[in-house]
């Protein structure tokens, strides 16, 4: 490990020099390339500079304990050398950590899709309610939410919801999302105070670029029509809706959500993107299955993941066996408690997985 470490300190010394020469600062592409990368490494170069001065310090203090013979000073070295030797175990944690391999798409946007599932009208509010919930979150994060698609079902619910967000480190949070989301409890139109079950569905996918999937505009078929629902001025009364088709694979796409239909085929490209790199990805991790099972999850829509009992006020995440009951503040987005866990137990699963 510590070679590995001594190698990422030179070659970040490295990448500072480069980033002085001329001919790299006129190279837009590069300079941002080897600035990433350098912001990348920063983290790992700095937690390995001061675990390298702990052992200094631990060094110093045995050496004044085995030469010296004032108490006072000896005291003073000892208690040096105990509060060194405690961070250096915890930097020696961080460092295993901040070495695991990282997600290449961690620092994306990401396309988020909710469904209502089981439950008819109930699982079309609970998927508005999570739709409200990640809002609330990304706000709390500084991200942008940008509504792509809306089917409502006439009662304040979604059919479905299509929506991007944007920000750093958003795929990294929110990729821990996937799966069947269930939640118990008497629904409005229920006249016998009966508990029901509903679930909706959640797929978050990262956001790709052009050079990350190539699309062939000969595979797609545009549909436009006028849009339906609640819309501002303007959006209702002229045909600015985009219906996608992508042929190949059978991928329907809906966006009318922006009175322009060049802004609306724009999105609809985008979420056709994301929809064909998570095919690629999810084919890529069925082939390295191991592996993925010893992280929190497939990301699999199917999978259930998370229960909401508003009886108990209370919130389970299956996956981690963790339970809060802050159900309140939660549906308000306050879900980072859940997903620092998630990140924590992905971790713990693939330390393991390396020692």
């Amino acid at each position: 490990m510590f070679d590995k470490l001594e190698g990422i300190a030179k070659r970040q010394e490295q990448i500072t020099e480069e980033l002085t020469k001329p001919e790299v600062v006129s190279d837009q592409n590069k300079f941002r390339k080897l600035m990433k990368e350098q912001n990348d490494l920063a983290p790992i170069v700095e937690a390995f500079k001061e675990y390298k001065e702990c052992k200094e310090t631990i060094e110093d203090s045995l050496m004044i304990l085995e030469e010296e013979s004032d108490d006072e000073l000896k005291e003073f070295a000892k208690e040096e050398m105990n509060t060194a030797k405690a961070r250096q175990a915890e930097l020696e944690d961080e460092l295993k950590i901040l070495l695991l391999p990282k997600d290449e798409n961690d620092d994306k946007n990401v396309v988020v899709e909710i469904r209502g599932g089981a439950g008819g009208d109930e699982a079309a509010l609970f998927a508005a309610e999570l739709y409200r919930m990640y809002c609330m979150y990304a706000e709390s994060m500084k991200w942008k939410t940008e509504l792509v698609s809306l089917n409502e079902n006439g009662l304040g619910g979604f059919k479905e919801v299509v929506f991007m967000v944007n920000g750093q480190g958003a795929y990294s949070k929110l990729k821990y999302e996937s799966g069947v989301h269930r939640v118990q409890r008497i629904p409005v139109t229920e006249s016998g105070g009966r508990i029901h079950t509903s679930t909706a569905t959640v797929a978050v996918m990262p956001e790709a670029e052009e050079v990350d999937v190539e699309i062939d505009m000969n595979d797609c078929r545009f549909d436009v029509f006028r849009a339906s629902g609640n819309g501002g001025q303007c959006v209702n009364t002229t045909d600015s809706a985009v219906r996608l088709t992508h042929i190949p694979t059978g991928i329907v796409i809906s966006c009318q959500d922006e009175k322009s239909q060049l802004k609306n085929k724009d999105k609809a490209l985008k979420v056709l993107r994301a929809r064909l790199y998570e095919l690629e990805l999810q084919k890529k991790q069925d082939e390295e299955s191991e592996a993925r099972r010893s992280q929190i999850g497939t990301g699999d829509r199917s999978e259930k993941i998370r229960t909401y009992n508003f009886p108990q006020g209370r919130v389970t995440d299956h996956r981690i066996k963790f339970t809060s009951h802050r159900l309140g503040q939660i549906m308000d987005g306050s879900i980072e408690e859940i997903i620092d866990n998630c990140i924590a137990a992905d971790q713990a699963a693939k330390l393991a997985k390396v020692e």
